[in-house]
């Protein structure tokens, strides 16, 4: 977001907590994108996110009290949170905020009262993990303003459990740790279960990612997500009845024959196709970029897109229809990228070809749905930060 509309926000914050000797500062957290690795950073695998340079940001400034005072630009309305915290039923967007503060104060930091403005243009519902952003700056914000120095890792993490714990989402971490910890021009591979990760910087050359909304809401909390992995959890448990050796189903390496005798239904057997298939795709969707070898990664972006369409049953007829109709019309690859049931699709491409599948995708889906479509070029960029206002 430009500084304009951050000096409005600061404006408006004044007028709504009053002027004191301390100004508020600010603190901005990106969105993100996962290039490959789908469904599996709760499950121990390995994952190609980025930072994007759609954003959240807060203003905090301490109010020396025991009560926190939030407000939100895009609700429009002030919300005021006192001990002992409970989820908010009316404002829900508050309890991604009280979440953390929580989680900050079990790690033994008491967080004094605060009063918070958030504002962000992340589009709502699309995937790109308003949520995560939101948790990751909070925590931020806390630490950088009450001196309490916790890592960006640590806030990461903090910022998983306030939505697992809290708003009670059963996410993994990848959202929470890229957006800590992006680098501009740069995407991670983050292994989920250890949480080592390494940069990586890709030359796409005259192809570029962007991204299609399909403009069809979805609330994680309020679909088949935590269903997932509770039956990627269940299968996981009968294989180790058989197989101990394996810690987490991404790891699980076995023949057909192997995973039906292990008793799974036909629900957990498809779960885990995903998974285990899904290890592969990255290894080649890593190895293509670092070699330019962009056919190879879009037969990968295409491949994942089938694989949770088919097997992890959280796409949409919305977000198919995009990626059947985009590789139709010649695009290198695509895929519905976060929790599913609506969101982005991110598609890979030659730059020179972006104005005519714009042009055909919008009609035709407009025709089929009677929606319309949002593309949006990005940036990859840092994860979260502190600007001087």
């Amino acid at each position: 977001m430009d500084s304009l509309r951050s000096k409005e926000n600061l404006n408006q914050f004044e007028r709504i907590f009053g002027k004191t000797n301390s100004h508020p500062r600010l603190f901005v957290a990106p969105a993100r994108i996962n290039i490959i690795g789908e469904h599996v950073d709760y499950l121990g695998g390995i994952v190609l996110p980025a930072a994007i340079n759609f954003s959240v940001q807060v203003l905090l400034r301490p109010n020396h009290s025991s009560i926190y005072q939030f407000h939100s630009i895009t609700y429009n309305e002030t919300i005021k949170i006192e001990k002992p915290f409970q989820p908010h039923p009316a404002s829900p967007w508050t309890d991604y905020i009280t979440g953390v503060i929580v989680e900050i104060e079990a790690m033994g930091f008491p967080v004094p009262g605060f009063d918070l403005l958030v504002d962000g243009n992340i589009p709502q519902g699309s995937g790109l993990s308003s949520s995560a952003a939101l948790e990751v700056v909070t925590g931020f914000a806390i630490s950088e303003s009450f001196g309490l120095g916790i890592k960006k890792e640590t806030i990461a993490v903090i910022g998983q459990k306030a939505e697992n714990n809290f708003v009670g989402t059963k996410c993994g971490i990848m959202d929470q740790f890229i957006i800590a910890v992006g680098k501009e021009n740069d995407c991670i591979s983050l292994n989920t279960e250890t949480l080592s990760y390494s940069y990586h910087h890709f030359d796409l050359n005259d192809h570029e990612f962007y991204l299609i909304n399909s403009n069809v809401k979805h609330n994680l909390k309020d679909s088949a997500y935590n269903q997932r992995r509770l039956e990627c959890e269940s299968a996981l448990g009968k294989i180790q009845k058989m197989f101990p050796k394996f810690k987490q189903l991404y790891d699980v390496n076995l023949s057909e024959e192997e995973l039906l005798a292990c008793g799974l239904t036909p629900e957990e057997l498809k779960r885990t196709h995903h998974v285990t298939s899904e290890r592969e795709r990255t290894k080649q969707v890593i190895f293509g970029l670092e070699k330019n070898q962009f056919l190879e990664v879009g037969n990968a972006l295409f491949a994942t897109h089938e694989s949770l369409s088919k097997n992890f049953e959280v796409s949409c007829d919305e977000t198919d229809f995009i990626v059947s109709t985009i590789k139709g019309l010649g695009a290198i690859g695509a895929r519905m990228i976060g929790g599913g049931f609506g969101g982005c699709v991110l598609v890979l491409d030659k730059k020179d070809h972006f104005a005519k599948i714009n042009e055909e995708m919008k009609k035709s889906y407009q025709q089929k749905f009677n929606l319309a479509l949002d593309f949006y070029k990005f940036q990859i960029s840092d994860g979260v930060k502190e600007i001087s206002i």
